[in-house]
């Protein structure tokens, strides 16, 4: 005995899912967390479409606004070093840059990064120097050209 099975189009209709659906919470029907279940008792946090207003504004608010005070004012301040370190620290003609203040120990890397230099004019300066990627002060700037160096701003 042969049977014959017709093979026939699948309609939307007969689709169904591979997995069931998971039923959504209902909360505040009393059940198994209780008769308040989390939402505490009256008032607008209890009931349901609730919306606050994000709590973040509330701190922001709170904050003093003086004068000068801005949010994005934070920034690294640069490490100074005085001329009277380069002196002694470098030959005549010597380039100086983060990299070798870094390398000579002069400074550190603050977490793996090269920190801002800036160069103050404390001490006398008898050598010429070539000065990169530093910043540096109007007195430091003065002494090092009367000396003869370079300032190389990159």
């Amino acid at each position: 005995m042969s049977f014959n099975f017709i093979q026939k189009d699948m309609q939307l209709h007969e689709l169904k899912p591979i997995y069931k659906k998971k039923a959504k919470k209902r909360v505040g029907r009393g059940g198994k967390r209780g008769s308040y279940s989390g939402r505490g008792m009256k008032g607008q946090g209890a009931r349901a479409g609730r919306k606050f207003q994000p709590i973040i504004r509330e701190i922001i608010k709170r904050y003093p606004k003086r004068r000068g005070y801005r949010f994005n004012s934070w920034r690294e301040k640069p490490i100074t070093i005085n001329l009277n370190v380069l002196e002694k620290s470098f030959e005549a003609k010597a380039k100086v840059s983060p990299a070798i203040l870094a390398e000579k120990g002069i400074i550190r890397k603050q977490s793996n990064k090269l920190p801002a230099v800036k160069i103050l004019g404390r001490g006398e300066l008898t050598k010429a120097f070539v000065i990169e990627n530093c910043e540096i002060s109007k007195r430091a700037k003065e002494k090092i050209e009367k000396a003869g160096g370079e300032i190389k701003l990159t």
